[in-house]
C-alpha cells in the first residue's frame, strides 16, 4: 500500500498551515464535495472561496494525527485563529486519481459563533 491519501492529506495540511490557497487547490478535484458545520460546498470555485475566508484567520495549525490508506485519510489538528485558540478540527478526505474529491470537516462551531457581533 502506498498510502497515497495520507501523502496528499499531509500536503493539504501543509498548504493550509502556510495559508497557500493555490497549494490547497492543486490537491483538490474540480468536483470536490465538502461538508462542514458551515454547510455544504460543491465545486472548486466554492471550495476556494471557503479557504480564502479561512486562511486569513489562521495564526497557527498544529498537526495532531494523520492516518489512512490509498483511498482516504483523516487529519486531526489544532487551529489557533485570530478569534479562537485551540480549536480541534478533523478533516476526513477521500482521494481519487490523486485528487481530493471529498472533505468532511468536523469542529465545534460554537466558539467561533460567539465571536460574531450580536
Amino acid at each position: 500500500m502506498s498510502n497515497e491519501a495520507v501523502k496528499i492529506a499531509r500536503a493539504f495540511f501543509e498548504a493550509m498551515a502556510n495559508k497557500d490557497i493555490d497549494g490547497v487547490m492543486d490537491l483538490i478535484a474540480r468536483e470536490i464535495d465538502c461538508e462542514s458545520p458551515n454547510g455544504h460546498v460543491e465545486g472548486a470555485v466554492a471550495y476556494r472561496e471557503l479557504h480564502s475566508c479561512f486562511a486569513p484567520m489562521i495564526d497557527k495549525l498544529t498537526l495532531e494525527s494523520i492516518f489512512g490508506d490509498d483511498r482516504e485519510a483523516l487529519l486531526v489538528y489544532r487551529a489557533d485563529t485570530t478569534t479562537v485558540k485551540n480549536a480541534y478540527v478533523a478533516d476526513h478526505l477521500i482521494v481519487k486519481n490523486g485528487k481530493i474529491v471529498s472533505d468532511r470537516v468536523i469542529y465545534d462551531r460554537t466558539p467561533f459563533m460567539e465571536q460574531l457581533p450580536a
